[in-house]
């Protein structure tokens, strides 16, 4: 018993990675049939905030910090962080892309997350410690992994299940201009770095309002009124982009998006208490090699050797990051 609440932490980002790696895959495809990235957003969070904020309420009615003026303030900046700014951009950029290639580039957010918690004192770094270079090597071997699986191709791989076959969504995204490949990662970068930025400052907000639950209504509540506001912005005058109500890949984007975003803010906010927020953002590798499986099973993308051996890397380097974490968290544990 005392394995598996040690295993608990890693389990369940472990399932977190394969729900948003499948969720990856239905957005993709919804993006392709004509889904606005904007309404999606704003139209998740509404789904998110109607799932968590009855838990929030009742289960920390008695234990929620009062609400200051301050504390507002700071919950409504990271609301914009993500998912406002974040998803918006990352899934623009998704449009102009594929799944693979998005997850991919999202690998950079170790590396992103570690540089920002070390700048404000949220991850310790010794550098005489064999630990601290282990994390440091690990988020470099980690992005150049993620940078192998991107850009070197190599031999495509033969796989039986991207003969046509057993091909789940028929229409596939995975010849990209080299313009639109440019533009996709620039919307996903800057997409990274909010998300960065909303995970050390997550960790701080939880530093003074620790109700996880009710900070996780709050984000979905205030991200649903500021997604909408946005959409209506970007998309203005083009009201056919909020037909999404059909028993199609766009509903479920929507309906799984909001579910997915409901897990991950509660799932975040506990281990990012727990383990602090580079190791919430280490286990991003993993759905990388996810996606990449998924994709090329669900939406016809093919797989190079280049991107195997990418993942390879990342893999190891993903090992090495949680290898020095865990030798932070054992004095703590004592």
């Amino acid at each position: 018993m005392n394995f598996f609440y040690k295993s608990l932490p890693y389990l369940a980002m472990i399932f977190l990675q394969l729900i948003l790696s499948f969720l990856s895959i239905i957005v993709k495809h919804a993006l392709d049939e004509g889904l606005s990235p904007h309404v999606l957003v704003a139209l998740r969070m509404i789904v998110a905030a109607i799932l968590v904020s009855p838990f929030a309420i009742v289960i920390e009615r008695n234990t929620r910090p009062t609400m200051t003026f301050s504390t507002f303030s700071k919950i409504v900046l990271l609301s914009l962080f993500e998912p406002v700014f974040s998803q918006n951009l990352y899934y623009t950029g998704m449009k102009y892309t594929t799944a693979t290639f998005t997850v991919a580039m999202s690998n950079i957010l170790p590396a992103m997350t570690f540089i920002m918690a070390w700048i404000f004192g949220l991850e310790i770094v010794k550098l005489r410690k064999l630990h601290s270079l282990a994390k440091i090597l690990g988020t470099l071997v980690t992005v150049g992994g993620a940078m192998i699986m991107t850009f070197v191709k190599g031999v495509l791989l033969d796989l039986p299940w991207t003969n046509g076959g057993t091909i789940i969504f028929k229409k596939s995204a995975s010849d990209v201009k080299h313009t639109d490949l440019i533009k996709g990662a620039v919307l996903i970068l800057v997409g990274l770095f909010c998300w960065a930025c909303f995970i050390i400052f997550h960790a701080h907000i939880l530093s003074s309002y620790p109700s996880v639950l009710s900070l996780a209504a709050l984000v979905c509540i205030l991200s649903s009124m500021e997604g909408i506001i946005l959409a209506f912005l970007v998309e203005r005058g083009n009201t056919k982009i909020w037909s999404i109500f059909n028993l199609d890949a766009k509903l479920l984007a929507v309906i799984f998006g909001g579910i997915v975003s409901c897990l991950t803010y509660l799932i975040m906010g506990w281990l990012t208490k727990k383990r602090g927020p580079v190791f919430v953002s280490a286990f991003n590798p993993l759905g990388m090699v996810l996606v990449a499986i998924f994709s090329s099973f669900f939406l016809a993308e093919r797989l190079f050797l280049g991107r195997v051996l990418g993942a390879a890397a990342i893999i190891i380097g993903l090992y090495m990051v949680l290898c020095g974490k865990s030798k932070d968290q054992r004095p703590s544990n004592s």
